[in-house]
Order: C-alpha cells, then structure tokens, then sequence
C-alpha cells in the first residue's frame, strides 16, 4: 500500500478539526530490515513508539486520545553494536540490532514471519527491565470494503506481574492477570456494559497506552506475555509511560491525554436521580421531600423523555411548564440540576432532516442515515457525527439555546458509546469500525469546548456513561450504565470501579441500588437486615432489596460521586422504608461530613492526576497480598474501605496491608498492618479503617454545597507522623486553575503528638480542634 493511503486516517482527523497533537520529527526513525521504528519521546519517563512498513506511516502522528506535544528534552540517541538506545533520566529504551534475514529453510518457507523482526527493551536507568517488545504484527484482511490489516504487538511479562486498567469491565476481577479483554465498547456485555480505555498498569512500574480506537483483543500475563491486537490500523503505535510511583505513572497519563478538571463541588454532593420524573412538579417534590426532612441533596436530575419527540432538543411544556422557574426554585433550595441529552434524532424530529442534508448522521456506505439498532427493541433514531467539527459545534448551541437557556447546570450525554453501533457503518473521517471507540471521546468534547467558550468562568461537568483515552479531560463524570439491581451486579461494582480509576476515569461510581426495576423475589438467605416495611422502590417480593440498597449507597458514599438512579417508582432515600432511612441519613451525613476531606482529594486529582478510587496496589506495591485484593480499596489517602456485598452479612474479612498500623473508623480500635481480620459489619455501617498518620477533616453539617462549610475538628491518627491538605475554593468557578489559593497544609507530629500549622499561620479560631486517636 503507498505512503499517501496509509496515512489516509491523520489527513482525515487533520480535515475533521479533530484534536490531534502537533506534528513533530521523531527523536530517530529506524531501518530495521525493511520495517520503520519511530521513537518519539513525551517527557523523561513517556516515550511513543510506532512500528510500520512504509516511514511516513511511522512517522506520523498518534491518534485521538493523546493530545501533547512531543518533548525530547533531556534524551540522549547512542549507538551500541548495532542497537539503537535511548537514554533519558527515567527510562531506557533499547532498538535491538537485526541482522539481514538468512535464506530461508524448506521450513521457514511455511513458518518464517511475513514482517521484519523488531524487538524494543523498556528498562529502568541502570539497566532494570521494564518490559521487551517482541514481536510485532499486520495481518491483512478487508473491513467494511477497505483493504486495511489486523495490528499488533506482544510484550514480555513477569511471572509475578500484576496489571490493571483497560476501562470498565464487570466480569468480576481487578488483576487482569491470565485473563482475555475485549477491549470495546458494549453496552450489551453480559456481566454490564464495558468501555474500553486502552491504557493498562502493570505492578513492575509501568504503564501502556495503546494508540488505535479500533476494537481491540488484550491478553495480559498469558503464557509469558501481554499480546494487543486492534482490529483495523496500518501501523503499531503505543505509549510506554514508568514511574518510581504509580502516581508518578499516572501524573504521565494526565500529561499525554489532559488533566481531569476539577468538578463543581455540588458534584461530590448527593445527585438524585431517576428513570424518569415525568413532570416538573414531580421532581420539585422530591427536591422539597429532602429539604422537609433535613436532608443534605446537592443536584437534581432530570432523564430522558421530557421532550416533545427524541432529537428535537426541546422541552415539553406540557409536562414541564416552567422549566426556568422549576430551576429557580431548586437554586433557591440550595440546589442545582443536570439534564440528560442524547445524541440521537428521530425522522420525525425537527432535526432529522437538516442533519441528514448535511451529512452529519452516522451513515452506511450509500451515505443513508443509519436509523435504529437491529440487534434490540431500540429501533429509532439516528446517531449525530461527532467527528465533523460543525456538528459538534451545532449539537452545542442547540443544547445552550433550548435547554440549558431554561436555568439548567449542567449536562448528562447518555449513549456515549455510542448506543446505536457504528460497526459496518461510517463517519465522516472513517469506517466504524476503524473509530469503534473513538465516540464517546468527541461527543463529550462537544459540551466540553462550548461549555468552555460559552460559560468561561462556570466550572463545566458533564455525565458520561462511556470513555476513551483522554476523555476525562473533557469533565466527565462516568458511571457504569444500566446495570441490574442484585447483589451479584453489586458485588461486580468494585473490582469494575477499582479498574475504572486505574484507567485515569477519576470520577467513576454505580448508579446507586442499580438501573434496571428491582423486581424479582432477591436472593435473602437470612431475614432482611433492614425491616422492608413501608417501602415501595421494588416489588413487593423482593423483601431483601431495602438492605441491598442499603449497602449500595454506603459502598457508593465512598466513591468520588454518589448518585441514586434507577428505573423503579421511587428512588428517594424514604422510598425504601423507614429502617432503611435512618440508617441512609447517617449515611449521607457522614458523606457530607467528609466533603473537606473529598474536595481536598479532588484538587489532587488535578494537580497530579491521581486516582481518588485507589486499587490496592497503588499505594502497597510491596505488599504481594495487596496486589491480589479485588473487594476493597482506598478512598483518597486515608481511608480503607471494604464494602459489604453479600446479604445477611454483619462481618466480612478485611485484608489490612503491611507497612503500616491501621484503626476501624466506627470503634477507634487499632490494628497492625500485614493480616486479615474478621471485621465488624453491622447493617448501619460498612467496614472503614484509616491508616495511621492521618489527619481527616470533618466539616461542619450542611444542607448543600451552597452553604460555606467550615471544618468541625481535625481527627488526627497517631502511630506515625503524616499530613494533610485543607483545600477550599468557591466551588463553582475556574478560578483555580490559574490560583493555588484555598490550601493548607498540616502536618501530624507523631513524636510531639500536635497537628502542626503552616509557619507564619497566626493562631485564631479559624483552627478547629484536634482529636486523637490512638
């Protein structure tokens, strides 16, 4: 194939307005016996490497997703027997030498390789292997009438290497380990829906970014090897980002695809949700329900069906006749709103027509909008093309104009992966299939670029039910669709969440009680833990389904958002009877009284790219149990959490990593690091331990973000020294981008037994108390 098709996909990405990065020469192009290695580095410990036949497809830039700027400061290009190496202050990277193929044998003639042998070596300064590239491969085949290949590439493992990442996948695991992930986006997954975020860790201080959208296969530490194959590509083309830290791997991840902007505090508060209020004055007595009794809401949701048809991008005012003052009276309330809009367009709506002249519908080969999904009972609407810059542009005026112009906040794009599968279809820049993946990123990137020219000043979010490399820097909230309500999908949440994070998805959490009607008999074993009386969220055999509720929204209480969604009649914390309230309210209470401590986390998230959500193996890589823990994980740098997901449970084992003392949050107990208890579960809490050092803020009770909210006291945990960041802003605003203002802080003298202030910070009563634990 000539040079000019092969890098028919940048030209195409290049005519679209998509974001791709800006060109720039290589550090080195290699001959590697008729292949061409292209070594591009990003930073000290990120280097890009792009295999292919012809050097201009090498030399070409990545795809979307990665959206930095090459930077080869401080790299140095020697030359050693033949091999090419690559040196910076944090990685090595070694082109092995090929000498020039024999002639080959009456058995080579059925065996040898079709491409030129490359093998890469990933190693620390010093000489520490990372990891080797060994092979690599194109395998030719037609896709959607295009002569294209199949690419890939197999990298060397450890027999005790660990690997996480790859998106969201609720097959039950965390350590991807032995395991086989179709790497796409599937919203009819059996287990739930998977995303696929190509971008893998390992536990040997590594990390891969894999540069191609297409649906690709992931077989990671299977037979001594890691093997990625992508399903279209002309070319092999992958990040590999190291670190001394996993943090470090991650602050990486944030530099080659965007920060992951700090939300709207209102975001870390309760979001209320259901599918769906049907009227305005509906979902105003909800909002007024939580207000009546006292308690703390932060974000009303309205879902799908208020408008007058599917892509007509309007309002129904016969449903909703105020929409302006129904917003109006929920900002008087304390609160804000969030609005679902979806991405696909009836022929009978007002914009079926206009967008099908225009060319900006997913369509099949003939140019024909594609209307429907054949596969389920889903059959109408077409999908808009976020690829064409205009429709992203228009889709966005028409969402400012029509809806948000009606005092809503912010937005929900449903359907991100898109729903309606592109696979044998096209966009404007390409086949589906080639760009599988690819929609979720540039349909969120159309609320996030309007939002930012539009509203400036207004710190955007958006909910997203899908994701792609990079698509955390558009302000996304994700969460893990339309999953069912029972303690087996439940149970499925954390491992699913524990990947999500290591994927750089910052916030993720679970729609809370689960999406789909709760209306089977449950599973109870045992009497309910909570009494079901007067609860009407489910049928009415389902007895156990207040406890599993329960349990959800305590194990979501600590996850970077807490959202109650679901298709039942009531989703409201009293729709689940009395027991379960009480034990709700304490709950989301103490969720608000540790907003200090979440906020804080968030503006690290910022500021260095670390996951809130934190698997094990994040912050005890020395620890080989740790590695293998799937059902708990840290929550910012203090908590342990370890929730309940099995019914009738009142105590769970609880793995506390070595290196460390740790004390149950609930009794004050402590425990050494480096075993497994069996911890207390009553119905009323989860198990919750932080680690020793720590010093967590408890703020002041609160109704809403709204309020100013002070911080109560300082709870300080003694038994080694440590600190803590106090952070406050406005809430609202992109001010802190460009301020570090709103910061504090302290430090937790084990010795002196004293939090220690700032230097220069005069005493006032701005300080709260302290208690320690000991």
């Amino acid at each position: 194939m000539k040079a000019k098709a092969r890098i028919f996909t940048l030209a195409l990405l290049l005519q679209a307005g998509c974001a791709v990065p800006a060109l720039a020469a290589p550090l080195a192009v290699l001959d590697r016996n008729g292949a061409a290695v292209s070594i591009e580095p990003y930073a000290p410990n990120i280097v890009r490497v792009t295999i292919a036949t012809d050097p201009d497809v090498a030399r070409s830039a990545p795809g979307e997703g990665p959206n930095a700027t090459p930077d080869a400061a401080g790299w140095t290009h020697a030359s050693d027997n033949g091999a090419d190496v690559f040196r910076s202050g944090d990685l090595e990277v070694r082109v092995d030498a090929q000498p020039w193929p024999s002639a080959p044998t009456m058995m080579a003639r059925y065996f040898a390789p079709s491409l030129p042998s490359v093998s890469i070596g990933f190693a620390k300064p010093g000489g520490a292997t990372l990891t080797r590239m060994n092979s690599w491969e194109m395998s030719p085949h037609d896709v959607s009438g295009e002569h294209t290949f199949r690419v890939g590439a197999s990298f060397s493992t450890t027999a005790d290497e660990h690997f996480w990442g790859l998106g969201q996948n609720q097959q039950g695991f965390a350590d991807l380990r032995g395991r086989t992930i179709d790497c796409r986006h599937n919203y009819d997954a059996p287990e739930g829906e998977s995303v696929c975020v190509p971008f893998m860790v390992t536990s040997k201080g590594y990390g891969i970014v894999w540069d191609n959208p297409s649906a690709t296969t992931v077989s990671a530490g299977v037979n001594g090897k890691t093997h990625w194959q992508s399903n279209v590509g002309e070319r092999v083309s992958f990040f590999l980002i190291t670190g001394k830290t996993t943090d470090e791997i991650y602050a990486g991840y944030a530099r080659l695809t965007g920060t992951t902007p700090l939300p709207p505090k209102a975001a870390l508060g309760l979001i209320q949700s259901k599918a769906r209020y049907e009227t305005q004055a509906e979902l105003l007595d909800i909002a007024k329900g939580y207000r009546a009794r006292n308690l703390p809401l932060d974000i009303m949701v309205l879902d799908w069906f208020y408008w007058t048809a599917l892509g007509n991008l309007d309002i129904d005012r016969s449903a909703f006749p105020d929409p302006k003052g129904m917003n109006a009276q929920l900002n008087a309330m304390g609160m804000r709103s969030l609005i679902s809009v979806w991405p696909r367009f009836e022929k009978v709506s007002k914009n079926f027509d206009t967008l099908a002249a225009k060319g900006w519908l997913l369509h099949d080969k003939d140019g024909k909008p594609v209307d429907g999904l054949p596969i389920r009972s889903d059959r109408a609407g077409a999908l808009i093309d976020p690829t064409v810059p205009a429709a992203r542009k228009w889709f966005w005026s028409q969402i400012r104009d029509n809806i948000l112009s009606q005092g809503f906040d912010w937005t929900w794009l449903d359907e991100t992966e898109p729903d309606l599968v592109p696979d044998g279809y096209f966009y404007s820049i390409g086949s589906g299939d080639r760009y599988h993946n690819l929609f979720p990123l540039l349909h969120t990137q159309s609320v996030a670029d309007g939002s930012a020219q539009d509203r400036p000043n207004k710190r955007n979010m958006i909910l997203c039910r899908a994701a792609y490399l990079g698509a955390q820097r558009n302000g996304c909230l994700f969460w893990s669709s339309d999953v069912d309500a029972t303690w087996e999908a439940l149970q499925r949440q954390i491992p699913t969440g524990i990947n999500a994070a290591a994927s750089g998805m910052t916030y993720w959490s679970s729609d809370t009680g689960g999406w789909q009607y709760p209306g089977g008999a449950g599973e109870a074993t045992t009497a309910p833990l909570v009494d079901p009386a007067g609860a009407t969220a489910m049928a009415p055999a389902y007895k156990d389904y207040p406890e599993l509720f329960v349990r959800w929204f305590q194990y979501n209480t600590f996850t970077p958002t807490l959202r109650i969604h679901g298709q039942r009649p009531g989703t409201a914390l009293w729709q689940y009877g009395p027991a379960a309230e009480a034990i709700l309210a304490d709950t989301l209470r103490l969720r608000y009284a540790l907003l200090p401590y979440t906020y804080a986390a968030a503006r690290h998230a910022y500021d260095t790219g670390a996951p809130i959500m934190r698997g094990l193996f994040m912050d005890f890589p020395g620890d080989a149990q740790a590695l293998t823990v799937k059902d708990q994980y840290m929550f910012g740098p203090a908590f342990l959490v370890a929730p309940v997901t099995r019914q009738g449970q009142t105590h769970r084992p609880v793995y506390l990593p070595k290196g460390t003392d740790w004390y149950d949050w609930w009794t004050g107990r402590k425990f050494a690091g480096g075993q497994t208890i069996e911890a207390d579960a009553p119905i009323a809490h989860i198990p919750l331990f932080v680690r020793a050092g720590s010093v967590v803020p408890l703020g002041t009770p609160i109704l809403s973000t709204a309020e100013k909210q002070g911080i109560a006291k300082l709870r300080a945990f003694a038994g080694a020294n440590g600190e803590a960041t106090l952070y406050d802003d406005d809430g609202q605003t992109n001010a802190y981008k460009t301020s570090q203002a709103g910061k504090t802080v302290v430090r937790w003298n084990d010795a002196s037994g004293q939090v220690e202030w700032p230097a220069g910070m005069k005493r006032s009563a701005a300080r709260p108390p302290v208690e320690v634990v000991r």
